[in-house]
């Protein structure tokens, strides 16, 4: 694989970065957006960024930081979900908390925002007190966004419990976008200027990219990903005007700005920053060293948020709108799906051929191979055995597994799914593991797995439930036509 993005130059100049910031205050309350672990689409669109490179430089700065999570009361209510695990934002703070204690990091605390006395976050507070985690609640701002004299008052962020922090870097992070990270981040500033300690604020956005042009394809590929958003890349304007030099932003911080700036000035009697670029740590543009590949890799995110949003559309979860907004925004780039993407024409066309469900990957060579739906095995199963056999060299008459590890599968299948009798992949792969015991030839296929790593995969159909998710797990790149696998209503697969 070639890469375009220096990961350990990254961590370096990022943490430089943000110790430079400290310096500036008694305290710094870093807001950090996007995801902590696993970034997979920063490691999409910049071949080379570790997707969990920002975790790591945290863990450099781990003596000096401690961490404050914070969640909305609202989307405990409504069981919001984190689509790349399949769990709800309340299970996924405590994961991340799970991570942050396993590498040393200090957590402070758990915020609850926007609370309006919901049952269920009474519930979760509950639940974290009983595992001695700090909690807090934190209610809507009084005042906000207009009337910055009752935000910056004891009506406004002083109504919050102030949050005892002992370390000059606080990061406020969540477990997705909309949490009050913000808030609770000027809300612990008006606090800690009534008790005379000159603390800081600055926030750490991975996209868009500040110091790339405003239509380069990592940018696009981010405002294609926010697309159900309605996220918007823009110029920021404050900048270009106090400093003549043009950054990139997005629409909802440049929005924002004047109230910020506002606030900041009401909470510190100065103005610390004159633009949303200058609140900003991020490093990663220095970072990019071939232009060509990022380039490219962000051109197969577009295609990919393409295909990912005609799928939501087709299955009611998200708006026709958001595929058409991203169709847009591969016309402007040019981006020809079908040449960019070539498993998409194999795929498709071998499908329509036979009249049966394919997904086609290609491997590292640039080998094309598939997987249809047979009665033994879904379309997921058998392209990971024919991806397998031909990483290994194994003839395609060759069985990778063995008709006594199949059979009490076989044989319990029909009890356990009624749906379908067809092994999924997670079945296959744990077959694939016992052979793997008597069978040297089973042995170095499943050597092969992590070649499949980061390969582009396009299915003629949506694939569901149990082999979508292990197809990520495996961290191949997916895409489906928005076309259901069947006509029953409540897939298993």
């Amino acid at each position: 694989m070639n890469y375009g993005f220096n990961n350990e130059k990254y961590v370096n100049v990022q943490s430089k970065k943000i110790k430079e910031r400290i310096k500036q205050f008694d305290k710094l309350y870093l807001e950090f957006g996007g995801k902590l672990f696993d970034d997979y689409h920063a490691s999409r669109v910049l071949p080379g960024f570790k997707p969990d490179s920002k975790i790591k430089m945290l863990s450099e700065l781990k003596d000096i930081t401690e961490i404050i999570m914070c969640i909305n009361a609202g989307d405990i209510e409504r069981r919001k979900v984190r689509a790349d695990y399949g769990i709800t934002y309340d299970m996924e703070v405590l994961r991340l908390i799970d991570e942050f204690k396993n590498l040393g990091l200090l957590v402070n605390s758990v915020v609850i925002t926007l609370y309006k006395g919901e049952e269920s976050a009474n519930k979760f507070r509950k639940q974290l007190e009983k595992r001695n985690i700090k909690t807090y609640i934190h209610t809507p701002t009084a005042g906000y966004p207009t009337d910055v004299d009752i935000i910056v008052s004891d009506k406004g962020y002083g109504a919050n419990d102030y949050i005892e922090t002992s370390r000059p870097l606080v990061v406020v992070t969540a477990p997705g976008p909309a949490s009050g990270k913000l808030a609770t981040c000027l809300s612990q500033l008006y606090h800690e200027y009534k008790k005379g300690i000159k603390a800081g604020y600055a926030k750490y956005e991975t996209f868009p990219v500040w110091n790339l042009p405003l239509k380069h394809p990592v940018n696009i590929a981010y405002e294609a990903a926010t697309a159900d958003l309605k996220d918007v890349n823009m110029i920021d304007s404050f900048h270009l005007e106090k400093y003549g030099v043009t950054s990139i932003n997005y629409n909802r911080d440049l929005e924002v700005f004047p109230v910020l700036k506002a606030i900041l000035n009401k909470i510190t009697g100065t103005d610390i920053y004159h633009s949303p670029t200058d609140m900003g740590v991020n490093m990663i543009g220095s970072c990019i060293e071939n232009d060509e590949i990022v380039s490219e890799a962000g051109k197969q995110e577009i295609i990919r948020r393409y295909y990912k949003a005609m799928c939501e559309a087709k299955t009611g979860t998200d708006e026709e709108e958001t595929a058409q907004r991203i169709k847009i925004l591969m016309n402007e780039l040019k981006i020809d799906a079908l040449e960019k993407r070539p498993v998409i024409n194999v795929a498709n066309n071998k499908s329509r051929n036979e009249n049966i469900p394919v997904i086609a990957l290609q491997l590292p060579n640039g080998k094309i191979v598939t997987g249809k739906k047979t009665d033994l095995l879904s379309p997921a199963s058998s392209l990971i055995l024919n991806a397998l056999k031909e990483l290994t060299h194994i003839p395609d008459e060759v069985y990778l597994l063995a008709p006594n590890v199949l059979e009490p599968i076989l044989n319990i299948k029909p009890r356990t799914n009624r749906e379908t009798n067809s092994l999924n992949l997670e079945e296959v792969l744990i077959a694939l593991s016992i052979c793997s015991v008597t069978n040297p030839m089973a042995e170095k296929a499943l050597k092969n797995l992590e070649k499949l790593n980061g390969c582009e995969a396009h299915a003629s159909f949506m694939v569901y439930n149990g082999d979508f998710q292990m197809l990520k797990r495996l961290k191949i790149n997916l895409t489906c036509e928005p076309i259901f696998y069947s006509n029953n209503l409540f897939m298993i697969e």
